[in-house]
């Protein structure tokens, strides 16, 4: 299988039968995210693929994807983003599309090594191209901020949700304590995930945001194995609680999320759930939903920072991921797998598969 790290347009990727896939996709991005437009196609974008920005991948039927090129390009002496492109994602309101993604802010007088802010780029097709909406970006809370998924919710009103990075973010917790009596590491940081409401107009942000999920902080919580392993294994001084994308099903909002290093082999997605879209959500008892398979007899690792579409007659909830496998090694590959929340509203996703799938 080839995989395809830039965004050279006019290439598919191949099909196993017309609508047969196998997992990874033969798409390297990070971060993916799909949506189902009004004009009946897939559009996938993600991190990596492009110079200073995103490309798009476009398919009629989840199997056959085809490289669109690049969308949306940063970096240029009118946008506030100079570096490190990550995670776009994509709505259709009123005829246009925006993309909320983060990067770093060219303005950084303290000479941050992690200056990240999240922004807004517009365009009135999905294939682009985007321009920023303002020179500067959407918000910004005095600290590193990325991962923008939007809600909008049955009263109309829009939300965001976003991580703050681990970067000078030292928390106090059991697991602090007991990775610095084993002679780890003298410190853990931690990115927290908020929400808050968002204007009509994707200009900014109304009120403070609200702290949604952090990991946990006694190691006797149910969550706290799973969630820190990238500290207990040694692997980085660092727990994680990112990647957040949120749906509702019935009077029920479900925040899918990301837990451990991106980069690590121990990345995985739980779930909390809530009855208000700013929360408070509670975290679910059969997390992690998704994780690695290499420790029962499968090949892949790093499953995370997913998002959700559906079939387009909105019978089948599909998760779209980024992992690896041994195959391909460090590059970040996207997955799709089949996901429901059943009738006891527990959510479950059926992967990480690499066996023949049939889209529905």
């Amino acid at each position: 299988m080839i995989f395809l790290s830039a965004c050279q347009g006019g290439k598919k990727s191949p099909a196993v039968t017309e609508q047969t896939y196998k997992n990874p996709l033969s798409v390297a991005l990070g971060d993916p995210y799909v949506l189902l437009a009004s004009d009946n196609r897939y559009y996938m974008y993600g991190t990596g693929g492009a110079e200073d920005g995103f490309c798009v991948y476009s398919s009629d039927n989840m199997v056959d994807w085809k490289n669109e090129g690049q969308v949306y390009r940063g970096n240029t002496p009118d946008s506030w983003a100079v570096a490190n492109f990550w995670a776009p994602e994509v709505y259709e309101k009123d005829g246009k599309f925006y993309m909320f993604f983060s990067a770093d802010w060219k303005e950084n007088p303290t000479n941050e090594k992690e200056n990240f802010r999240i922004g807004v780029a517009v365009a009135d097709k999905p294939t682009g191209p985007f321009k920023e909406l303002s020179d500067k970006p959407l918000f910004d809370a005095g600290y590193p901020a990325i991962d923008g998924n939007i809600l909008k919710d049955e009263d109309g009103k829009y939300y965001l949700y976003y991580s703050r990075c681990c970067y000078k973010h030292p928390v106090e917790s059991e697991v602090a304590e007991w990775a610095k009596k084993e002679g780890l590491f003298d410190e853990i940081e931690e990115s927290w995930i908020y929400g808050v409401q968002l204007k009509l107009d994707f200009t900014g942000i109304i009120g403070e945001p609200v702290l949604i999920l952090r990991p946990p902080v006694s190691m006797e919580d149910s969550q706290a194995e799973w969630e820190s392993r990238s500290v207990t294994s040694g692997e980085v001084n660092r727990r994680w609680t990112e990647g957040s994308f949120i749906l509702k099903k019935g009077d029920t909002y479900y925040m899918m999320y990301s837990a451990n290093f991106f980069g690590g082999k121990n990345y995985a997605v739980g779930y909390a759930t809530s009855k208000n879209p700013l929360g408070p959500f509670t975290k679910a008892s059969n997390n992690p939903v998704l994780e690695k398979n290499d420790n029962k007899g499968g090949i892949v690792t790093g499953t995370g920072h997913n998002s959700v579409t559906w079939s387009k007659d909105k019978s089948q909830m599909y998760c779209v991921y980024h992992g690896r496998t041994t195959a391909t090694g460090d590059e970040r590959v996207v997955f799709i797998d089949k996901m429901e929340i059943d009738k006891n509203g527990i959510l479950k996703v059926y992967g990480p598969t690499t066996d023949n799938q049939v889209i529905e």
